[in-house]
């Protein structure tokens, strides 16, 4: 597999959809993967919005990943072929991360701050925008048209919108790193001696804060699916991260933009107005954790 990465139809050749040796496919809405039946790698072929760029957003991440000294997949292979973008990756070893208990809550926290301390740090002035590698054409922007550059058009005709779009404000005054984008607790996986962190598609340029939102959001999201009580959420302990009511309000609210075509209905310019004005964290958390208990009960998908 790895002797035919240097023809692929970036570097001017082209490189065959490779599907023997691979298991059962796994499919979700934005991609589709199969590891090989050895275990030794794993197929992913980009689906769904824009799969050419999410791939070569990837790519691009994981090689500049690479060159930093984070332990991250090898690329194998890579190409364009015909409508399909896909990537081969290597595997890496290790076990997610797990959110079911407290000590799993402690660990995952440790891990995210491992992974940023030293993803963030690496900043070096870049601008802000989607994927880690400026392309020429790209447009200029600031960190908070990053952030809402990020949901459909139709949000803009929202009544929050203009409160989101002043709450956000602040965060041009942050430094712009290099972004991760979607550090879930199964894209960081722990052998015991080192962290390894996988799955770079969302990868973007922007203020540190919205990837430590990421984090925040979704352990609360996913305890809440899972029936734990708003009280005994470990706000204490996602209170480590660096996060704010504003940057918070924004995922919440882009989380809903991808959900069923009504759901962005379902949360008020109130109660959007009133997460983003929450400076303390753990206050913070309770606020997103009542907006997300009542999308929960009105049947919204998680």
């Amino acid at each position: 597999m790895a002797s035919r990465a240097g023809r692929s139809k970036e570097q001017g050749g082209t490189t065959p959809l490779p599907l023997t040796g691979y298991g059962t496919a796994a499919v979700k809405p934005n991609s589709i993967t199969r590891w090989a039946l050895d275990g030794s790698s794993l197929l992913k072929i980009y689906r769904g919005i824009t799969p050419h760029e999410r791939r070569s957003r990837e790519v691009d991440a994981l090689k500049a990943a690479t060159e930093w000294g984070l332990s991250v997949p090898p690329v194998l292979a890579t190409g364009d072929q015909e409508s399909r973008a896909w990537t081969v990756f290597g595997a890496v070893p290790g076990r997610s991360c797990s959110t079911r208990t407290a000590r799993g809550v402690q660990d995952y926290v440790q891990h995210v701050t491992t992974a940023t301390d030293q993803l963030h740090r690496k900043s070096n002035s870049v601008a802000p925008g989607p994927g880690w590698r400026r392309l020429q054409g790209d447009a200029l922007r600031s960190n908070q048209s990053f952030l809402l550059d990020q949901f459909s058009s139709r949000c803009r005709q929202l009544p929050w919108w203009p409160d989101l779009e002043a709450a956000l404000k602040p965060c041009n005054e942050l430094p712009t790193v290099h972004l991760h984008g979607d550090l879930k607790p199964e894209h960081l996986l722990f052998d015991g001696d080192q962290l390894h962190i996988v799955d770079w598609e969302a990868s973007g340029r922007g203020p540190a804060v919205s990837d430590h939102a990421d984090v925040v959001f979704h352990l609360i999201r996913d305890l809440i699916y899972a029936s734990v009580e708003p009280p005994r959420l470990p706000t204490g302990t996602v209170s480590q991260l660096r996060a704010t009511g504003a940057i918070l309000a924004w995922r919440i609210a882009l989380w809903l933009d991808r959900r069923r075509f009504g759901d962005i209905h379902l949360v008020s310019a109130h109660d959007l107005y009133q997460l983003a004005a929450k400076d303390d964290l753990a206050a913070a958390c309770g606020q997103l954790a009542r907006i997300v208990a009542h999308l929960r009960a009105a049947g919204v998908p998680r």
